[in-house]
C-alpha cells in the first residue's frame, strides 16, 4: 500500500471508480471487513491492507426522510440509509419509486447516476424492476 502522501487518497480512487462507470468498496485483507467509507486504515483491526471489491449490490432500506422543496427550487427528495448485503451502510436515494412509498426493509439494487452536484453518485433502485 502506497504511504501517506503517495498517489489519490480512497475517497478521491472511489470517485475515480464512479466515474468510470464501476461502483466498489473497500474489504480488508486482514480481517475481511467490508468498508466504506473509504479509508487508509480498516476501522476493524487497524490493518492497512485495503483491498477494493465489487459489492453485489443489493440492500435493504434502513431508514429514509424526504426533503421539501418548492418546484421552482428542483421539488422534493428522498435520502435513505441503506444497509449493503456486504455488511456497510450508505446514505444515497431511492429512484423509481414514489417517495411515501419507500420504507425501512425495502430491498433494493444499486446504480450509478446523477448525483445532486450532476458528477456520478451510488444511487438505488427498487429490485423486481419497479418504475
Amino acid at each position: 500500500m502506497a504511504g501517506i502522501g503517495q498517489g489519490p487518497g480512497p475517497d478521491a480512487v472511489f470517485a475515480a471508480k464512479l466515474a468510470e462507470g464501476v461502483f466498489e468498496i473497500q474489504k480488508c485483507g486482514g480481517c475481511g471487513t467490508h468498508v466504506f467509507h473509504p479509508r487508509v486504515i480498516c476501522p476493524a483491526c487497524g490493518s492497512a491492507d485495503l483491498g477494493w471489491i465489487a459489492p453485489t449490490g443489493r440492500g435493504t432500506v434502513y431508514a429514509r426522510t424526504v426533503v421539501r422543496r418548492k418546484p421552482e427550487r428542483g421539488g422534493d427528495y428522498n435520502v435513505v440509509l441503506v444497509d449493503l448485503d456486504e455488511g456497510v451502510r450508505m446514505m444515497s436515494r431511492v429512484d423509481g419509486i414514489a417517495h411515501d412509498e419507500i420504507a425501512a426493509g425495502l430491498k433494493v439494487s444499486a446504480s450509478i447516476g446523477e448525483g445532486a452536484d450532476g458528477g456520478p453518485a451510488v444511487v438505488f433502485r427498487p429490485e423486481g424492476g419497479a418504475s
